[in-house]
């Protein structure tokens, strides 16, 4: 299957066309991998566009995702579904994605998957210690989850880097300007990877599922405020 992966959650646009296969039914799961770890496909990159620029989400996105497909050798119809990121992130930034993302989906009449953001960056990286995950929150605070073993434990939530407490992880994952924040061995996976989104999608797309509505993360309320709020 093909994938079209996005992520406008952090301040990289990130756009990426995947390849997507069942797992073999006769392949055995390595022995140090957890319970629920087991590899859910096969996913491999066939091309993929980064430009990181906060202000620049709705100006490249789609410019990427066409780069994309011709680098691939693919047209838009070719295409099995869709993957993006919900977040948590930026009120502009998310918009912009997951309505790129939903435009594609509906034009081409393929699923569209939402997957939290941090879950795919966490699903780069290799390991089953307990993993944290930071992105920029701003306003000095992160957003953070927390994976044991591969599978989202704690989080998504909001807080001040202080506020939040790195035990019992033993090795983070994230914005390369916050996982110095912690006394932690660091992971070099910082943002959501077309990879890492489509990992994390990949049963309910090889199942043929019928995706979830898409609802973005935004775990506080947007700075921007329509007038009536504001006499409010």
């Amino acid at each position: 299957m093909l994938v079209l992966a996005i992520d406008t959650s952090t301040p990289a646009v990130t756009a990426g066309v995947v390849s997507l296969s069942a797992p073999s039914p006769d392949a055995e799961s390595p022995d140090t991998e957890s319970p629920g770890t087991e590899s859910p496909g096969t996913v491999g990159t066939l091309a993929v566009r980064v430009t990181v620029n906060p202000r620049a989400h709705a100006e490249v996105l789609t410019p990427h995702v066409l780069e994309c497909l011709a680098e691939a050798g693919l047209t838009p119809a070719e295409l099995n579904a869709v993957v993006v990121g919900v977040g948590p992130g930026p009120y502009t930034g998310l918009r912009v994605g997951m309505a790129t993302g939903a435009a594609f989906g509906d034009a081409l009449g393929v699923p569209v998957y939402g997957v939290c953001s941090l879950d795919a960056i966490a699903a780069a990286v290799p390991t089953t210690q307990s993993l944290l995950v930071v992105t920029d929150a701003r306003r000095r605070e992160i957003y953070w989850a927390r994976y044991a073993g591969g599978v989202r434990v704690e989080g998504p939530a909001v807080n001040s880097a202080g506020d939040v407490d790195p035990s019992p992880s033993t090795l983070i994952a994230g914005s390369a300007s916050h996982v110095d924040f912690f006394d932690l061995p660091v992971d070099p996976a910082e943002t959501p990877s077309p990879a890492g989104l489509v990992t994390v999608a990949a049963r309910e797309i090889l199942a043929g599922s019928v995706p979830a509505p898409l609802e973005p993360l935004y775990l506080r309320r947007p700075d921007a405020k329509t007038l009536a709020e504001r006499g409010k």
